[in-house]
């Protein structure tokens, strides 16, 4: 670890606890900028030569992946934390987040594809050592985090320069608490909580009962990440710029090749934690879609969040609450954030297209410990998403049938008594 890069300090269960949750915060959050712009990339129906649209839907197809295994890498961080007692959590801070919310140099917000979106990923994903420039714009404004002291007793944010950085750091804090209080006091969670590939359809997910399999989940997020042992060509760092090379090739062909829509990040209303005023949809049906799919991804953050802290749940109910999370995602949000950047944000941004800002109204918590208020209370949510994809057109059709067939899963497990 170089000077620029500073330890990582782990001296009890809490420091630990909050490096874990920052990173599922981190996790989740590049998650949704990579999903932002491939929404945003365009097809063949908007002037695409074949050549074009060829690459273009390689590039979303890769996006798509990489975005997929920030999931796998946020589950195996909430592995990580039940794994020591703790509870995972999916509540993050609205976009954007330029300076502050995490150390100075790491600065997020959402970008259409493009230079800019392709050299902030290359940044973000860089390897440990590697020296890279983020895209213009992201200046660190706020000061480096004070160090923490080994003995401090309150957690608190640390400074960590790259996303290996601050892996590198739980890991060693990992093996440093299991030296010294022993395994079986470090590893106290259930293994019940535990998420495991058979349910998440992930080889890759590693359950996290001890600490070899805690380090092996650490590294398999460093690896698909920035690469093993300086070897990143099939890493995220290495498909990105893969990505970029190509996109300077064809731009460099023609200067008129623009890949993504014309979006800008468009809230539904001010989010409530950004200070600064927001672009705002005023379009009457782009507010409809734009409240759909913020519907659509609060169920898809809380029918995860409940699988990882489930209490009485079967085997079968936990498969349940995955697979409607991933069909959630995938045939109810995708299609409404991607129909969203075919829709004007209001004449106020005249030209721009809306781009989905996966907006955080509250701060999202647990539903209730009980299973069946939970579930019944799930249920209502996606019912209530149903009726409205209803109301959207015929052109969603295909939309409200996967949220209807959710919603009927869903209602299999709630009481009846609980059901309106």
């Amino acid at each position: 670890m170089t000077a620029a890069e500073p330890s990582v300090v782990v001296g009890n269960r809490e420091h630990l606890w909050w490096l874990l949750a920052e990173a599922a915060t981190l996790e989740h959050m590049i998650m949704c900028q990579y999903l932002f712009a491939e929404f945003s990339l365009k097809t063949e129906d908007d002037g695409l030569t074949p050549e074009q649209a060829d690459a273009v839907n390689r590039w979303r197809k890769t996006i798509r992946g990489i975005a997929v295994e920030e999931m796998l890498h946020l589950a195996l961080v909430c592995n990580l934390m039940s794994s020591i007692g703790a509870a995972p959590g999916f509540s993050r801070p609205n976009f954007p987040q330029r300076s502050g919310y995490f150390p100075s140099g790491l600065q997020l917000d959402l970008l259409p594809f493009g230079e800019q979106a392709l050299r902030h990923f290359l940044y973000l994903e860089r390897p440990e050592g590697m020296l890279r420039q983020d895209a213009d714009g992201f200046v660190p404004t706020a000061p480096p985090r004070e160090p923490v002291a080994y003995d401090e007793l309150l957690p608190r944010g640390q400074e960590f320069a790259t996303v290996g950085h601050l892996y590198r750091g739980i890991a060693e804090g990992l093996r440093a608490l299991t030296e010294r209080l022993g395994e079986h006091a470090v590893f106290v969670g259930s293994p019940r909580a535990q998420a495991t590939p058979e349910q998440f359809h992930w080889p890759q997910l590693i359950a996290v009962r001890d600490l070899k399999s805690a380090i092996a989940a650490v590294e398999e997020i460093i690896e698909q990440g920035e690469g093993a042992r300086g070897d990143w060509k099939q890493a995220h760092y290495g498909r990105f710029l893969a990505m970029w090379e190509e996109y300077h090739a064809m731009r460099a062909a023609d200067p008129s090749f623009e890949p993504a829509r014309p979006v800008i990040p468009a809230f539904s209303r001010q989010p409530y934690d950004i200070p600064g005023p927001m672009p705002v949809i005023t379009d009457p049906r782009a507010v409809h879609i734009a409240e759909l799919a913020g519907i659509a991804y609060e169920m898809v953050l809380q029918l995860i969040l409940r699988y990882f802290t489930h209490t009485d749940e079967t085997d079968e109910q936990l498969g349940v609450l995955i697979d409607a999370a991933i069909d959630t995602m995938a045939g109810v949000l995708r299609p409404l954030a991607v129909t969203l950047t075919t829709l004007p944000v209001g004449p106020e941004h005249a030209g721009a297209t809306v781009g989905f800002t996966f907006q955080m109204y509250y701060v999202m918590s647990n539903l209730v410990p009980w299973r069946e208020p939970a579930w019944a209370l799930l249920h209502e949510r996606m019912s209530l998403l149903t009726e409205r994809c209803a109301l959207a057109g015929p052109e969603l059709d295909a939309v409200r049938v996967k949220a209807a067939e959710i919603t009927a899963k869903l209602k299999a497990h709630v009481p009846a008594a609980l059901i309106p």
